[in-house]
C-alpha cells in the first residue's frame, strides 16, 4: 500500500529578509519555475504594518503559481492571508490550538530542531510535517542546534507510525545547498528547506531545478 504525504516532497523555499516585495515575488517565480513546491514566508525584521502587506502579496503570488504558501510563526496571520498553512517554532504557541484553528485542510508544520521528543509531541498534535535542523552550519542561525541524519531516520520512523494511509513529512533545514543536499535526501528527508542556499544563489531557477532532481 502506498502511503501519501500530507506535505509535498521536494524544494521548500523560505524567504530571506527582503523588504523589496517585487524583488521577492520575482525570486519566487524563478524558484517555482525550477521546481519549488512550497514557500514559507518568514520575516523576523518586518514591521507590523509592512509584514502583513508583504505576506498577502506573497501568498497570492504563490497560489497563482501552484506553490503552497506557508506563514512562519503566526497561524492567525496564515488564516487572515488565506495561506495554505503555518509553521510554528518552539515559542510560537500551542500546536493543538493551531491545529484546531487551522482545521484539517490547512498545513501545520513544526520546528523540532534536534529534539526527537519535540517531534513526538508534534506528531501527536497532528502536524503535517516535522522539521529538523540545522543540518549544516547556518548563516541565518549560526547558533542553531545541529541535527544529524539520525534525526531524519528517527523522524521518518515516528511519522510512519502515525496513521496507516498518510504520514507527516520530514523536512530538513540549515545550511543546505545543492552540493550538500543529496545525503539528506538519501537519509530519508522528504523536503529540503532553504533560505540563502536558494534565494541568494546567482541563478535561483537553476538552483531549484538542480535540487528538484534529487527526487525521482
Amino acid at each position: 500500500m502506498t502511503v501519501s504525504l500530507r506535505f509535498p516532497s521536494g524544494v521548500y523555499g523560505v524567504t530571506p529578509e527582503w523588504d523589496d516585495t517585487d524583488r521577492l515575488l520575482d525570486a519566487i517565480s524563478a524558484a517555482a519555475a525550477g521546481g519549488m513546491v512550497a514557500l514559507q514566508w518568514r520575516r523576523k525584521t518586518a514591521t507590523p504594518e509592512t509584514g502583513p502587506k508583504q505576506a498577502r502579496r506573497v501568498v497570492a503570488h504563490c497560489q497563482s503559481l501552484g506553490v503552497l504558501a506557508i506563514i512562519n510563526d503566526d497561524w492567525r496571520l496564515a488564516i487572515l492571508t488565506g495561506a495554505d498553512g503555518a509553521h510554528l517554532g518552539r515559542h510560537d504557541g500551542e500546536l493543538t490550538e493551531a491545529r484546531l484553528a487551522l482545521g484539517t485542510d490547512k498545513i501545520l508544520g513544526c520546528s523540532c530542531y534536534n529534539d526527537i521528543n519535540l517531534a513526538k509531541h508534534a506528531l501527536a498534535a497532528g502536524v503535517d510535517y516535522i522539521a529538523f535542523g540545522a543540518m549544516y552550519p547556518s548563516m541565518v542561525k549560526p547558533d542553531a542546534p545541529r541535527a544529524t541524519t539520525q534525526h531524519i531516520a528517527q523522524g521518518r520512523e515516528l511519522a510512519a507510525s502515525h496513521g496507516p494511509d498518510s504520514r507527516a513529512a520530514v523536512v530538513v533545514i540549515g545550511g543546505i545547498k545543492p552540493d550538500n543536499a543529496a545525503p539528506l535526501v538519501a537519509a530519508g528527508a522528504d523536503s529540503l528547506a532553504l533560505i540563502n542556499g536558494l534565494f541568494e544563489s546567482p541563478d535561483i531557477q537553476a538552483t531549484a531545478a538542480q535540487l528538484a532532481m534529487l527526487w525521482p
